[in-house]
């Protein structure tokens, strides 16, 4: 049996006219604003005052995205008769989104919980160069990084936790124990 001539077209009409009577599921996105899932990756917030230069994030990253400058200053010593200290001081932190292929590899190995994973999405610029935020644009989104969620009350408790309480309590069992008195040590007269 041969087709009909014009039977696709009519195929191709009643879908459209199908679609055209269902009722629209667009989101008006600048008028309304998506519901996200509680934890969204959208881009990545900087906690400053966690960050200790190490460069960890920048050198595992594999698009070098993260660009770090830093100095080194002297600290002076805590107790008298002490050394000084040098510590580095973060001078710049800044990521370049329009190399960033979001893999969120920084975020899993720096070892200080400086960078943390932001819900916000809305960061477009209309020049490709101004996609290179900065620290101070970095810790702005830091303050809408959502709090953890909760921890189940049935889980095991963590091991640095279970370390730290048994060093303390070890800590707490040897300073009640009674000081025995020494005997003075010397010559008989």
């Amino acid at each position: 049996m041969a087709p009909i001539p014009g039977s696709g077209l009519a195929k191709g009409l009643a879908v459209t006219l199908r679609t055209m009577t269902r009722k629209t599921v667009t989101e008006q996105y600048p008028d309304a604003q998506p519901e996200l899932p509680p934890r969204t990756r959208g881009v990545i917030g900087l906690f400053e005052e966690n960050c200790t230069v190490c460069m960890l994030c920048a050198r595992e990253c594999p698009d070098w995205c993260i660009y770090i400058d830093s100095h080194k200053e002297t600290v002076p010593p805590a107790a008298p008769g002490g050394r000084e200290r040098s510590r580095n001081v973060l001078d710049r932190f800044a990521i370049d989104f329009s190399l960033c292929m979001y893999c969120g590899i920084c975020i899993e190995v720096c070892p200080f919980d400086a960078l943390f994973w932001s819900p916000e999405f809305e960061y477009a610029e209309t020049d490709i160069r101004d996609l290179t935020h900065e620290r101070d644009k970095l810790r702005e989104w830091m303050w809408t990084v959502p709090a953890p969620p909760a921890l189940d009350p049935a889980a095991e408790e963590p091991k640095e936790i279970a370390a730290a309480r048994k060093t303390a309590e070890k800590l707490a069992a040897a300073q009640a124990e009674p000081q025995e008195p020494q005997e003075p040590q010397g010559g008989e007269s």
